[in-house]
């Protein structure tokens, strides 16, 4: 497994060890709209953590390699959006790309299931 294999490993782990935090500080100590966004976030950096974890060990190809890179940067930028909208009362304007780079990693890594 290469550097980047690892470091999107070790980002997934990463991704779901916060979202587990965060799953409970929304279930906890938020209410209303923050606890809803914060849920959120903390849902789709749980399962594409656990989808990076799986996959990027086995990723050889480019396709598999762009498309697990996607997916790590779409859930930086859509949780982040989310979490930067309830702590720090910024905009959620990077959530669609977020979103937008987790459905590209999504299909990509469909197109080399099936090249494969």
């Amino acid at each position: 497994m290469n550097r980047l294999h690892r470091a999107l490993a070790a980002f997934g782990a990463l991704a779901c060890a916060v979202s587990v935090g965060l799953g409970a500080y929304a279930s906890h100590g938020l209410d209303g709209d923050a606890a809803r966004r914060v849920g959120l976030a903390a849902l789709f950096a749980f399962g594409h953590g656990v989808a990076l974890l799986l996959l990027a060990p086995a990723a050889g190809a480019r396709l598999r390699s762009a498309a697990l890179s996607s997916l790590a940067l779409g859930v930086l930028l859509f949780s982040g959006s989310l979490l930067a909208a309830v702590f720090l009362s910024a905009p959620t304007v990077l959530a669609p790309t977020g979103g937008m780079l987790m459905m590209l990693g999504w299909l990509a890594l469909a197109i080399d299931a099936l090249r494969r």
